[in-house]
């Protein structure tokens, strides 16, 4: 919900497509729309990313596509950013509360608009991610994201996509310093999760108010083969430290979100 009532939501569309490159013709592509609804729940904005993204970059999955799993209000400016898990892109789009034109501002990933500083590119952008979060008061021009880095599709420096022996997949929590003047995103801290408890999909992170981390693992596999998951609370220091943890056996926790009580303006 915006600060003006209306809803931001996600939902999907089909298309036919032909003439893509090494693929079949025609073929039936998965894509997603981002539409604006007011008040009474009628459309006043929509933007679809047939009309913005290139079809003949799918890194993962396709033909679906994009799978889009996260749009965020940005306060500082008014656009939206949206998660695109099978670009391994988080982007901005110019919706200027509802009066934009849809354009993409920015591209933030692997082979996006930003160079990556304090990491080593590629391994260390995010891939297949999950639910990006702000952190502190800024979301435009320099500012701080976190996000679930699934780690599904990561590659290293001779372009191995992870899965072998040799280059497991795993997740990570980072936080990216974001500077669009100089469009650098700089790595300034990264929790890489134990190769055990790598999380395939789903999950979340976000910053608490004492500038902790907490983040969900939503889709472990046990040695049983049954799925799990872990909630946990950790320092974003050098050395990170447990302060809290959860864990659920034969379910996927999808999100797990931080609310100060269950009662209005009481803060537990």
């Amino acid at each position: 919900m915006l600060p003006n009532g209306h809803w931001i939501v996600i939902a999907n569309t089909i298309q036919s497509e032909t003439g893509l490159t090494g693929e079949p013709s025609p073929m039936n592509v998965v894509g997603d729309v981002i539409i604006d609804l007011n008040t009474d729940l009628k459309p006043v904005w929509v933007w679809n990313e047939f009309g913005h993204l290139d079809l003949n970059r799918h890194p993962m999955q396709f033909p679906d596509w994009t799978h889009t799993n996260a749009v965020l209000y940005s306060p500082s400016d008014g656009n939206l950013v949206v998660s695109i898990r099978h670009q391994n892109w988080i982007i901005k789009i110019n919706y200027d509360n509802g009066q934009g034109n849809g354009d993409i501002l920015w591209k933030l990933g692997y082979q996006g608009d930003f160079t990556l500083q304090s990491g080593s590119s590629p391994t260390d952008w995010f891939y297949a991610q999950h639910d990006p979060s702000f952190i502190g008061a800024s979301s435009a021009g320099n500012f701080d994201i976190t996000m679930m880095d699934n780690g599904d599709d990561r590659i290293d420096a001779s372009g191995n996509v992870c899965g072998s022996s040799s280059f497991p997949c795993y997740t990570t929590v980072p936080i990216f310093n974001v500077n669009t003047s100089n469009m650098t995103a700089t790595l300034l801290f990264q929790y890489r999760v134990p190769t055990a408890d790598y999380n395939e999909w789903g999950g979340n992170a976000e910053e608490l108010a004492n500038r902790d981390l907490e983040f969900d693992l939503c889709a472990e596999l046990t040695a049983s083969g049954a799925y799990a998951s872990t909630i946990e609370e950790i320092t974003p220091t050098s050395t990170p430290q447990t302060v809290w943890i959860m864990q659920e056996t034969g379910d996927n926790l999808y999100r797990a979100k931080r609310i100060p009580s269950l009662y209005p303006g009481v803060q537990w």
